[in-house]
């Protein structure tokens, strides 16, 4: 398998950050793939955890401007990085997943306004996880299957924040992945952008970003 030239982080924090980011998805998946990209100094990761249906990107400061853009897996980027040494073995390329072909553009973000604070997000996740469990209980026995209660996520997941048009399952997605600030936690800057199809909520910790507008593949005629 080829082994591409280490990454040298500029400390040991971006090296943990970043390893924290990849457990969570691989919890979520353990055959995740993760995009890299780098240059001028800097790393952003991008992964995609089922079932939330964004796209997840971490970013690391790097000690060298490393020119980089491989797709790997995930574990095995986890497994290469040393975190009191602050650099990680980038591993061998792997086939890359559809995704990974259609990133959010670098320019052109613009500011949304409306976006709650991270604790009233916070609150919003906690109110739809209760929602659904409630619902699912109340479900009776003959429906009380996986299509049921995909159903009854869908609805819940895909209600809006307030007038962002950012749907819960971004907020969850951050949640989960370790992006929201925590509950008593300084938290710092949290801020919805729009470009074209594009919405991406960033914070401190990492961002999530979703197309409002699902891609269209072109049809090629039968002959």
């Amino acid at each position: 398998m080829t082994v591409l030239a280490p990454l040298h982080f500029a400390d040991a924090r971006e090296a943990a950050a970043l390893a924290a980011f990849l457990t969570r998805l691989v919890h979520y998946d353990r055959a995740a793939a993760v995009r890299l990209q780098a240059g001028g100094g800097a790393l952003a990761v991008f992964g995609r955890p089922p079932s939330f249906e964004v796209l997840a990107i971490r970013t690391a400061r790097l000690v060298d401007a490393v020119d980089l853009d491989v797709t790997v897996s995930a574990g095995e980027l986890l497994d290469g990085i040393e975190e009191t040494a602050g650099k990680a073995v980038v591993p061998g390329a792997v086939t890359g997943p559809p995704w990974a072909g259609v990133l959010p553009p670098r320019s052109g973000w613009r500011p949304v306004e409306g976006l709650p604070g991270a604790a009233e997000m916070r609150g919003a996740v906690a109110a739809a996880v209760a929602e659904f469990r409630t619902r699912d209980e109340e479900l009776p026995e003959e429906r009380r299957t996986r299509a049921e209660r995909d159903r009854i996520g869908r609805e819940i997941w895909s209600r809006t924040l307030g007038a962002t048009g950012l749907p819960l399952r971004a907020v969850h997605a951050a949640q989960s992945l370790g992006f929201l600030p925590p509950a008593g936690v300084e938290e710092g800057p949290v801020a919805l952008f729009a470009s074209g199809p594009w919405l991406r909520l960033r914070t401190p910790y990492g961002s999530v970003a979703l197309r409002t507008v699902p891609m269209t593949l072109p049809v090629t005629p039968g002959r």
